[in-house]
């Protein structure tokens, strides 16, 4: 691999929030969106704390319980107008359950469904 795709950092300024919290579910990594989706709550200086105590119920308990049964779930909110499709899916280091990534994607007014089988 050459040296620009070695340092490729993608999410960075990727046009979706993604935050990745560990096992315990400690803050370990933000992109600049989710910076920017959580600023009134600090923002990156988010990156270490507990993502437990930023959510209350019964969002808390949700969380808890895919981390205790780690498993994808997905839902659409709409808040402030914006609707957003919110995708946390389990990740693993070496087989082992690691913690879970959240991506929140805005979505537009319309969004065209295909079926292809």
């Amino acid at each position: 691999m050459d040296g620009m795709m070695a340092n490729l950092n993608w999410t960075k300024e990727f046009p979706a929030a993604i935050t990745v919290i560990d096992a315990g579910g400690v803050i370990r990594e933000m992109n600049d969106r989710a910076a920017a989706v959580f600023a009134a709550d600090g923002g990156m200086a988010l990156i270490g704390k507990n993502s437990l105590d930023c959510h209350p119920e019964p969002s808390h308990s949700k969380l808890v319980h895919l981390l205790k049964e780690p498993k994808p779930n997905i839902y659409t909110i709409e808040k402030g107008g914006a609707r957003k499709l919110i995708c946390q899916m389990p990740w693993y280091r070496d087989g082992e359950f690691a913690g879970l990534v959240e991506i929140s994607i805005e979505l537009p007014a319309e969004v065209p469904h295909f079926v292809r089988d």
